[in-house]
This record gives structure tokens, C-alpha cells and sequence, in this order.
């Protein structure tokens, strides 16, 4: 049986954008507003059905650049950087770029959020090192805006002023109801405890109390010290008159004995929809106060970004398995020609999803064990399309995006291995080096003794030599590192070899081969790695200028050693003439490495993977501070020890230093959530509490500190993604520590009480050494095939009426009958499932909560 979706049911829809102002920069926009409504939230005593929801969201967001930034520091310019919050969580922190008001930070993330959260802000922030850092400004987009853009949002949007009272978080836990009186109703409102409000005091929490009005009358909570998290459990009744106003205010406040007390958000209530209901309870997000005019939008400067919101139903593994073995039968076979559905895939992709589409790809093969074989099929794609040498893998192919997310994905601890220690000896000594005469600046060198400058002769010279010392000890670490590069890409690299050779066997094309496999190795893995580590988890941080410079001369040489010094890469720029010995020889030690690291034979390559997945590989691992609590009672003290954590599939470990004997400190199967801990219980925003049963049952709780705020989420994200299937997973927890006699974030001194709070395990950030998720990626590309559906069917018909059957066109093997008559069946069965899944056709109620709000 089908359910009949209903219409959904009126929410408040964005504003529409006002005109931008003149003078305003061309091409930024203002973002619609949207007041979100204080809908009840999930897990209250009467729970509502809403629209559907996606089990999985995931917002892909890429902070571009920022322009016209106004200057906060003396010298005339600022040190932006970027924190984007959703929901007010702080979940990124990008790179300070240094002495701009024009920052460019060019940086990707991807982050897995419930389907409930309501916006994303990008915060703009000067770093000072010596007072706390100044605000710039903010962009907001809400979840509705984002769906509105099914493409995603992409552009330039203007920094808004951020105002203190539309700063508001968390949510208030109300009770209200009519009672019949002897003249009038009664409207009472019970306050019963709020959590997650925001910290407005410098010791990290704040002093919260509730004022109600309504009708002219005013009536107020008491005030909970120190809290963000209160209880309140205090009722207020009001006469309901004949002709009295609808609107019923609850706002709650941070008291303060100096200063003006802070606003920390309201919610405002239409009394006559609720007589009708006579009673209503639940948990309701507290608003900001919208009422302030803003100041004039555009002289705070633009922030340019590319956000994209997906939302994705995953069905059972069962409903998808029909999908991965038609895609898997085809490259175990490698069949080519009409009708096949790899070539068929990559022919009907637009060039903007083709990355996307190819990362999909790899990762569902390389979880079925096919990644070399998937590979090795679209190698011979593309060398059968190729007449020309020089051309080959130079385009934006299915090939090239699958290998270079293939090299991303399996080689990354490769590379890490290889580049890191070189990377950071240049962060370090953080030399002037130039090549090109044109652009050397001796009077930014200094001297070169003690009694004259430098020449520029000497300048080149000295540069010269620095950069053949670089590229020197690169070359001799990849000549090393045959034996750790993973031996699934040793074998695809070997594929790819015999493939170009066969294909350009003469003399002439000997070179060929070795510029095949460098025109991934080097030039679209290291080299791009050299020129950005920090997008390659190679550094916290992007280079200064003075450093950008020689990573990108470096960055130069390592792509005339990979294109095998050829004559068109030395023409273009002369000035690279100094380093041309050291690239020379470097080009004969590349041909030694590539000529070792193909030689890999099928027995080799099987017991390199057997021994690697005998290994606990660590998700993830770093130095930490573990918290340690000395003494007992009221006097008891705390410090933090640093240790070196592991944490692989099986158990969180530490051990002194990274070489040391680890120690088991939890059991992976035995965490029951992560989470992050309310600063004031620390005094470090940075710490996350690690809640887990020992062997013997009792609940334990390890308290760790991240020297970062991007530190503190990857942790958090790894130990949620790798304990997401445990049993017993907590749905509330306690944000401060049991000190004392009482819970620091709610007083309560019950220390078994329920948690005061909601723990966030679907909020996690996409790494690249991530587990796969097979059911997510067959998803991802069954959505990107229902898209091409239409031109599918259009191809089956012309294939259908031009070739006979059977005469269609295989390889090697068995022949496979008519796989895309196949695909459309099983698209048709996919749609079918999804159709009938919960999550996607559950009916929907009306919200009467909704209704309630004004």
C-alpha cells in the first residue's frame, strides 16, 4: 500500500531580497532572512509528524575568497580568517591569511549534519595575537535557502554587521495551557528549564532568568548562577480579557549586576490559536530580536562561497546490490563498446559532476575490491580514443578525475610520508628564495655578512641552491619509498604502464609510459599537494607569501622532472636554466623509481594487501591531553598530561610518544558517545568528553583537550563515525563535569541524572582517510543515473532499432544481455523502493505548533 502525500503545511518562507544599495559591490547579493518559527523540537511529550526527511544530510561547502574587508589593525590591514558555525556549533576553522583585506583561503569541507539543523553562518573574524580577536562580519544562509538552490548557492553575499541580541541559541522547555476561570480564562505559562543558551559572560556560562509578558504584564523567573543549561520549573498565570492582544512573549535573559543584562532569545505565541488546544508542551528554539536596523550593507566587504545542501534517503544494503553487481560485472569482464555502461556513464556527464561522479565511482569499486580494474577499464577507454602522445590524460576525463580521486583516497598516507618532513623544513627556515630576475627584491634579503647586502647575482645563486637541495632530498625520498607505496596503486600504476605501452610501442614513444604515470604522480598529486599543503592536511596552515614563493618554484621543478625535461617545458621559462643538472638527473632517478614501483607481480601485490589488513590502521592519531583529577572532595585539582593517541577500529590507545608501547585506554565497542565539553568546566573551549562502559559495566567518562577548534571536530568526528553502530549509543548527555556535589552545566546533584543536553553523533566531517560507506556512494550514483534516466532510454531506443540482438559488440568472457535495458530495470526498482521507503512517503499531520506562533 502507497501512502498519498498530503500538501505540506505553510512554514515561514524566506523574504525576499531588497535592492542592493548604490555604491554597493556588483555581483555580491543580500541573503533572504528567514525567521525560523520556534517549532517544537524533536523528543518532547506530544512529538508532531513533519515533512519528510532525508535520513542523511550533507552540506559541501568551499570558503573562496573575501574582497574589500574593512582594516582592523594600525597598519592598515587585518588577519582574516573564517569560522563557520551551524546552528551556532562551531564547526570549522579555516587558515589566518596574514596582511589582507583581500584574503583568498581556496578551502573544502564537507560536513554531515542531521536533517533538523536550521542554518550555516560564516563568521569573519581579525586575528590579534595579543587581545581577543575583532568581528568583521557575517553571511547566514538557512536551511530553506539552501534547498532553494538544489545547485547549490554559489557566489559573492555581503558581510552583515553581527549584533549581540541576534545571537541567540538553544531552546526553552514550556508548558502552556487555558483554564476556565469564574470571570475569565486563565492563560498559564509554565517555565521549566532551557539548555544550550549562549555563554554571555567571560566566565563561559551565563546567569539566566525568563521574562513572560503579556497583556501589559510582566512576571519573571528567578535567576540560575552560572548556567547554560537551567532549571526553572516555575508557573505564571495571566487573565485572558475580552479584546486582549494574542501575542503571549517569553524571553530569557542573561542577568548582570553591572552592566545592562545580555538577551539570549525569546519565543512569541498567538494565545487565541492556543484556547483551541487548550494545552501544549514541548521544547521551542528561542528567537533573536529583529526589530534593530542594520547597518548599511556592502562596507563591511564580500565573502564568496559555494555551499550545497543534499539530502539523501539510504535504503538497505539489499535494495542497492542489484545496482553495484551490474556496475561490477562490467569491469570484472571489461567489456567495452555500444551499449556499456561505463562509457555510456562518462558520456552522458556534464564536465561540472564529473569529479563528483568519478569520486562516486572509485570509492563504491574500491569498496568491492575493483578500484584496479575499474581504472584499468577507463585507461583503455581513453587510449582508444587517443591518436596523439602528447595529449594523453591531459584532459578532464572520467580517467583523469577517477585517478586523481583514486590517489587522494588510497595514497594519502603515501604522500603525507613522502612530502611531509620536506614541507615542514620549508615552513621552518622560511627562506627568500627567486629564480626570475624580474622579481627579486634585495632590499627584502638583508645582508649577506656584516658589512654589505647581497647581490642579485648572489640572491639567484643562493636560491638556486636552496631549491637543488629541496628537490634533491624529494627526489631521493620517492626513490626510497617504493616498498610504502600501497600496492593497490603500485598494481593500477603497473596497469596503466602496459596499457600506454601497448599502445605506443615504437621507440620514439620509449618516454611515454614513464609521463603517463608521472602525469598523476607528479603533476596532479605532489605538485599540487607542494603549491597547498594546507589542502592536503599537509599543514594547520596556508604559507606566507615569502614560503608560497618557493613551494611554487619547487612545485615548477617537480612538474619539469615529471614531464621528462622536455624541450616545451624548459622554453617556458628560462630563468628555471640554474636547476636544469639537478632536474636532468632527477628525471633518470623518476625512471628508476617508476621502473621499480610497476614491478609488482599479482602474488606480491596479494600478500602486500593481506599483510595491510592484518594491521589495526589508526582512523586516526595525534598528540592529545588526557585530564587527570588528584585528590578528593572540594579540594581536588585537575591538570592535563599530553600523550600520543591511536585510534584504530578496535580501541582508543595512547602511549608516551609515537614510537613508544601503546595502551589500551577504551574500547571502541564500548563508546557510548563524543562530545565536546562547555568551556567554563575547563577554561579551554577545546575539550571533548569520550563517555564509555568499562569491562565491568560502569559508566566511565575520559576527559581530552585539542590544542584547536578544527582539532577538537576531527576527533569528535572519527570516534563518532567509527562507534556509529554501537549499542547503547546515548541520547543526552551532561556538557560540564560532576565537581563537587553537582552537575557544573544544570546544578543537579543526581550524578546518574539524565543528560541535560542532546548529543550531536550525526554531526561529523568528511575526511579522506574515512571509512567507506558503500550504501551512501550506491546511493550517490544511483541519484546521478536517475538524473540521466531520459537520455539512457533515448540510447537504448537508438541501440534497439540499429543492431540486431546479440550483435552487439563485447570482450573477453561472457557476453552480457543487453546491461542497459538492466540498469533501467533496476532504476525503475530503485525508484520503486524509495517510493515506498518511511522516510520518503510517511503521511504528514498538520503542525499545529505552527499555527501557535506569531
Amino acid at each position: 500500500m502507497k501512502w498519498k502525500r498530503l500538501p505540506r503545511p505553510r512554514v515561514y518562507l524566506p523574504l525576499p531580497a531588497r535592492p542592493a544599495p548604490s555604491g554597493s559591490q556588483s555581483g555580491a547579493r543580500r541573503l533572504p532572512a528567514a525567521p525560523d518559527p520556534g517549532v517544537r523540537l524533536p523528543g518532547t511529550r506530544s512529538p508532531r509528524r513533519g515533512p519528510a526527511m532525508a535520513k542523511r544530510s550533507s552540506l559541501s561547502i568551499r570558503i573562496v575568497e573575501g574582497k574589500n574587508l574593512p582594516a582592523k589593525d594600525i597598519t592598515g590591514s587585518s588577519d582574516p580568517y573564517c569560522i563557520v558555525k551551524v546552528d551556532n556549533e562551531p564547526i570549522i576553522r579555516t587558515a589566518t591569511v596574514w596582511k589582507t583585506l583581500c584574503p583568498f583561503w581556496g578551502e573544502e569541507y564537507q560536513v554531515h549534519l542531521p536533517p533538523t539543523f536550521h542554518t550555516v553562518a560564516f563568521y569573519v573574524m581579525d586575528e590579534d595575537a595579543l587581545s581577543r580577536d575583532d568581528m568583521i562580519g557575517k553571511v547566514c544562509l538557512t536551511r530553506d535557502t539552501l534547498a532553494a538552490h538544489p545547485k547549490g548557492f554559489s557566489g559573492w553575499a555581503h558581510l552583515t554587521e553581527v549584533d549581540p541580541d541576534e545571537e541567540v541559541q538553544g531552546e526553552i522547555h514550556l508548558r502552556l495551557e487555558v483554564v476556565p476561570g469564574t470571570r475569565a480564562c486563565r492563560l498559564r505559562c509554565s517555565v521549566l528549564e532551557a539548555r544550550d543558551l549562549a555563554p554571555k559572560d567571560r566566565n563561559g556560562a551565563s546567569d539566566p532568568f525568563v521574562r513572560v509578558r503579556y497583556n501589559g504584564r510582566t512576571q519573571e523567573t528567578s535567576i540560575v548562577k552560572k548556567s547554560c543549561y537551567p532549571r526553572w520549573n516555575e508557573t505564571f498565570e495571566f487573565e485572558v480579557e475580552e479584546g486582549a492582544p494574542e501575542a503571549l512573549c517569553v524571553e530569557a535573559w542573561d542577568w548582570d549586576l553591572v552592566s545592562r543584562n545580555d538577551f539570549l532569545g525569546k519565543v512569541v505565541f498567538n494565545v487565541h490559536r492556543l484556547g483551541a488546544a487548550q494545552q501544549e508542551e514541548g521544547w521551542f528554539r528561542l528567537q533573536p530580536d529583529q526589530s534593530k536596523s542594520r547597518q548599511e550593507e556592502g562596507n563591511l566587504g564580500s565573502l564568496q562561497l559555494e555551499v550545497r545542501l543534499r539530502d539523501e534517503t539510504v535504503l538497505p544494503s539489499g535494495c542497492y546490490q542489484p545496482l553495484v553487481q551490474l556496475l561490477c560485472r562490467e569491469v570484472k569482464l571489461g567489456i567495452q563498446g555500444p551499449g556499456q555502461l561505463i562509457p555510456l556513464i562518462e558520456e552522458m556527464t556534464s564536465t561540472e559532476c564529473r569529479q563528483e561522479v568519478a569520486t562516486n565511482l572509485l570509492k563504491l569499486f574500491l569498496g568491492q575490491g575493483l578500484a584496479k580494474e575499474f581504472l584499468d577499464l577507463l585507461f583503455q577507454l581513453e587510449l582508444g580514443r587517443t591518436s596523439e602522445a602528447n595529449t594523453l590524460f591531459r584532459s578532464n576525463s572520467l580517467a583523469s578525475k577517477s585517478m586523481e580521486s583514486f590517489l587522494k583516497v588510497a595514497g594519502m598516507r603515501y604522500l603525507h610520508g613522502v612530502l611531509g618532513p620536506i614541507i615542514d623544513r620549508i615552513f621552518e627556515e622560511k627562506k627568500y628564495v627567486e629564480l626570475d630576475p624580474s622579481k627579486v627584491e634585495v632590499k627584502d634579503v638583508g645582508c649577506s655578512g656584516l658589512h654589505r647586502p647581497q647581490t642579485e647575482a648572489e640572491l639567484l645563486e643562493q636560491s638556486a641552491q636552496t631549491l637543488r637541495t629541496h628537490l634533491g632530498a624529494l627526489l631521493s625520498a620517492l626513490c626510497r619509498s617504493v616498498r610504502a607505496c600501497p600496492a593497490v596503486v603500485r598494481a593500477t600504476f603497473r596497469q596503466l604502464f602496459r596499457r600506454v605501452r601497448e599502445r605506443f610501442p615504437s621507440a620514439q614513444h620509449q618516454d611515454v609510459p614513464f609521463i603517463a604515470v608521472t602525469s598523476f604522480l607528479c603533476l596532479r598529486f605532489f605538485s599540487p599537494a607542494i603549491m597547498a599543503p594546507k589542502l592536503f592536511h599537509l599543514r594547520e596552515r596556508h604559507a606566507d607569501a615569502r614560503t608560497s614563493r618557493t613551494l611554487l618554484l619547487l612545485a615548477k621543478a617537480v612538474q619539469n622532472v615529471g614531464n621528462m625535461d622536455t624541450p616545451a617545458s624548459r622554453a617556458k621559462e628560462a630563468w628555471m636554466e640554474p636547476l636544469q643538472p639537478t632536474v636532468h638527473q632527477g628525471v633518470a632517478q623518476l625512471k628508476d623509481f617508476i621502473t621499480k614501483l610497476v614491478d609488482i607481480e599479482e602474488k606480491e601485490e596479494l600478500d602486500l594487501q593481506r599483510a595491510l589488513s592484518l594491521q589495526a590502521t589508526p582512523v586516526k592519531e595525534g598528540p592529545l591531553f588526557i585530564h587527570r583529577t588528584k585528590g578528593k572532595g572540594p579540594l581536588m585539582s585537575s591538570s592535563f598530561k599530553k600523550l600520543y593517541f591511536f585510534l584504530t577500529t578496535e580501541a582508543l590507545s595512547f602511549a608516551k610518544t609515537p614510537s613508544s608501547k601503546k595502551c589500551a585506554l577504551i574500547k571502541l565497542a564500548n563508546i557510548r558517545a563524543a562530545e565536546k565539553v562547555e568551556e567554563k568546566s575547563f577554561g579551554s573551549s577545546h575539550v571533548m568528553q569520550v563517555i564509555y562502559t568499562d569491562d565491568a559495566g560502569r559508566p566511565q567518562t575520559s576527559y581530552l583537550q585539542c590544542k584547536c577548534v578544527n582539532e577538537l571536530n576531527q576527533w569528535l568526528s572519527a570516534l563518532r563515525k567509527v562507534s556509529i553502530n554501537n549499542t547503547g549509543l546515548l541520547g543526552s548527555y551532561h556538557p560540564g563535569i560532576f565537581r563537587g556535589d553537582k552537575w557544573s552545566c544544570c546544578h543537579q546533584k543526581d550524578k546518574t541524572d539524565l543528560g541535560c543536553d542532546k548529543t550531536r553523533s550525526q554531526v561529523t566531517l568528511q575526511e579522506w582517510n574515512d571509512p567507506l560507506d558503500h550504501d551512501l556512494e550506491a546511493q550517490l550514483i544511483y541519484r546521478h543515473l536517475l538524473g540521466m534516466e531520459a537520455a539512457l532510454r533515448e540510447k537504448h531506443r537508438e541501440l534497439s532499432t540499429s543492431t540486431e540482438a546479440g550483435s552487439v559488440p563485447t570482450g573477453p568472457g561472457e557476453a552480457l544481455e543487453d546491461p542497459l535495458a538492466q540498469m533501467l530495470q533496476v532504476l525503475q526498482d530503485l525508484r520503486e523502493a524509495h517510493s515506498h521507503s518511511p522516510a520518503s512517503s510517511a503521511p504528514l499531520e498538520p503542525n499545529r505548533l505552527l499555527e501557535l506562533q506569531t
